[in-house]
């Protein structure tokens, strides 16, 4: 059975604990838009590290790539973004919202949400009309007499038009990959399911360039690749799946692709493709460019080679691991609401707590051991209020440890370590907190929600 959990649970949680805020608020906001918080930055930031270390850190055979925001526009006409890059749209004359075609069934009418779009008696919805999904700008001081140019509408192209730049300079060969991590821009039109899908968001996406005969094999090694690293960062097996995309889905240069899908409160929907986008991309920027973006073997042999691409978005990565995480339980005849985050995407590692904030030896060993943790993971001090008030406060943004200060720490220099899931507390050594704090950060974990 799939948990109770809502998307406005989610929200509620980010806001009230500075995860993430609606963009422009004071003026009203603007939909799809949205800003992040301290905490929000931290868990995105973290979520970009391991990724990073999964992609190039620990791996020989792909390289980090940061490409420009905005292109020659050329790049666009040749992918196929400008000419093809839309969305069927319908607007309602009524009350003037518009909404995708393809997914009237799943939205909400604007008069009446219990209804979809055309259920209601006023409704008075247009034909279909077909969106261009890219924003556009100019370049130059003067509007009529500058270039048109696009905001990225993904970080894909920027990786294919350096190919040969990094082929000549990286000494590798296929397989080999290009990974990057960066903004893109979509002029989406169907709002709501608050970070899932934005007019700005982050993309993690990697190519990974490989001879042609092996193209199906390595497409196969992504697919389980990527789904072991969401498993490894404490997500559910039960709340992933494959789902291979039919043939009537597939883009015009894909020979196969699959999307891990994540079970969010919305229900299974997709979290990250992998595409097997042939030699379309290469093939199509040599032919427009006049450069030969292709592979030469020492032997003289030439081929292009296939692309396997691996492509998630940060925000929504950040949502599913805030969904996986997010749990209540009745802890001493209250209620809990806890952030079972992996130590390694957590925002904070450890909160450094003085048992009596205005007491000056609990606050002065505290703040000295905050000082000394600092400087090797992200910790937090906090004094404001009751302890029980505190513990709550971390837990909800999910920190799994709590070092605390208190009478005992005079006596015989211990202090108590508690841990965010089993709220199992136990005395160790001042002078050793660190070590046993980066020891408990370094242990495999499993999330206690696992089935």
């Amino acid at each position: 059975m799939p948990d109770a959990l809502t998307m406005d649970a989610i929200v509620s949680l980010c806001k009230r604990r500075g995860f993430v805020f609606g963009s422009s608020e004071i003026y009203g906001g603007l939909g799809s838009s949205y800003d992040y918080g301290h905490y929000g930055v931290l868990l995105k930031e973290n979520v970009k590290a391991r990724w990073l270390e999964a992609m190039v850190r620990e791996r020989d055979d792909i390289v980090a790539l940061d490409s420009s925001i905005i292109l020659h526009p050329q790049v666009w006409e040749t992918s196929g973004h400008v000419g093809g890059f839309t969305d069927p749209l319908v607007d309602c004359k009524f009350c003037k919202k518009r909404y995708r075609a393809d997914h009237i069934g799943e939205s909400q009418c604007g008069q009446k949400p219990s209804r979809h779009p055309g259920e209601a008696s006023d409704c008075d919805l247009t034909e279909a009309r077909q969106f261009n999904l890219m924003f556009e700008t100019r370049i130059g001081p003067v509007e009529e007499t500058g270039v048109k140019v696009f905001l990225r509408p993904e970080t894909a192209q920027g990786i294919f038009i350096n190919f040969k730049n990094v082929a000549q300079l990286a000494r590798r060969k296929p397989p080999f990959g290009i990974a990057q991590i960066g903004k893109s821009f979509r002029n989406e039109i169907t709002p709501g399911n608050f970070i899932f899908r934005t007019l700005e968001f982050e993309q993690m996406e990697m190519e990974f360039f490989v001879p042609p005969d092996q193209a199906d094999e390595w497409y196969r090694y992504w697919i389980d690749e990527r789904r072991r690293w969401y498993l490894d960062l404490g997500v559910r097996e039960s709340h992933l799946r494959i789902r291979a995309h039919d043939a009537d889905e597939l883009s015009h240069y894909s020979s196969g692709t699959s999307d891990i899908e994540y079970l969010f409160p919305i229900g299974w929907s997709e979290l990250e493709g992998i595409a097997n986008r042939g030699d379309f991309d290469l093939t199509a920027h040599s032919q427009a460019s006049g450069t030969k973006l292709e592979w030469v073997e020492q032997d003289g042999s030439r081929y292009t080679p296939h692309v396997i691409e691996p492509a998630a978005g940060v925000n929504r990565a950040m949502l599913a691991f805030l969904c996986d995480a997010y749990d209540k339980e009745i802890v001493a005849e209250r209620e809990r609401t806890v952030l079972r985050l992996h130590p390694q995407i957590a925002p904070v590692k450890a909160a450094i707590l003085p048992l009596i904030g205005k007491d000056a030896m609990m606050a002065e060993k505290a703040r000295a051991l905050y000082e000394q943790l600092r400087r090797v993971v992200s910790v937090e001090y906090d004094d404001s209020g009751q302890i029980g008030r505190r513990y709550r406060r971390q837990d909800e943004i999910g920190t799994p440890y709590a070092l605390t200060i208190d009478e005992q720490t005079a006596e015989d220099d211990t202090v108590t370590i508690r841990d965010r899931d089993s709220l199992a507390q136990e005395r160790i050594p001042l002078a050793g907190a660190r070590e046993a704090l980066l020891d408990r950060l370094a242990q495999p974990w499993v999330s206690p929600k696992a089935e």
